[in-house]
């Protein structure tokens, strides 16, 4: 089976390099080559595109939000293929519905590997991206509440509710009525 292909990267040295590289396998039909994610997002409307190799960082719209918009228009498979390795880029396009995620130093038998495995319905992740994420996730700043907005006995019924408490077990254990306990 061949899988339709649209590249759309702002660099024409890439694009070509790209279209060249991946053409010589059968197993990959180049439909179209664009320079910027609206042109990506209009040509994957309006034809049968499988997968979409996008770059992050283009003019007109860029790969996040068209990645966003041809999951949202149409069955295209987005997979990021880019320098930027910035989490805030990677969760986004993840969120947005990108089926994977790889630097442009991946060897292109990976990236043909990679297109595979999307276009079969897996997600694909470089281990380097897969890491920035993991990163992310453990310095990711927790949110405080203001402490000084609440009385002693309010903060003292939103630690039992944290804890997991019922409005029963709440006023039991402060020796107020349970509806005291739904009100503070």
């Amino acid at each position: 089976m061949v899988i339709k292909l649209l590249i759309a990267d702002d660099d024409a040295l890439i694009r070509e390099g790209l279209k060249i590289i991946l053409s010589l396998d059968q197993e990959f039909d180049i439909v179209a080559c664009v320079g910027n994610g609206l042109e990506a997002v209009e040509f994957c409307i309006q034809n049968l595109v499988d997968v979409a190799l996008l770059d992050i960082r283009m003019p007109v719209m860029n790969g996040v939000v068209a990645t966003r918009e041809i999951c949202a228009k149409t069955q295209t498979k987005p997979l990021i293929l880019t320098t930027f390795d910035d989490e805030e880029f990677i969760t986004e396009a993840v969120k947005y519905g990108a089926k994977g995620y790889l630097l442009k130093d991946t060897p292109p038998d990976k990236i043909k590997s990679a297109i595979r495995w999307v276009h079969s319905g897996n997600t694909v992740m470089q281990d380097v991206v897969l890491g920035k994420l993991i990163e992310g996730l453990g310095t990711r700043k927790r949110k405080f509440i203001n402490t000084s907005l609440f009385s002693e006995r309010e903060l003292g019924i939103m630690k039992l509710i944290a804890k997991g408490l019922s409005n029963r077990e709440i006023a039991k254990q402060l020796f107020i009525s349970e509806g005291t306990a739904k009100t503070i």
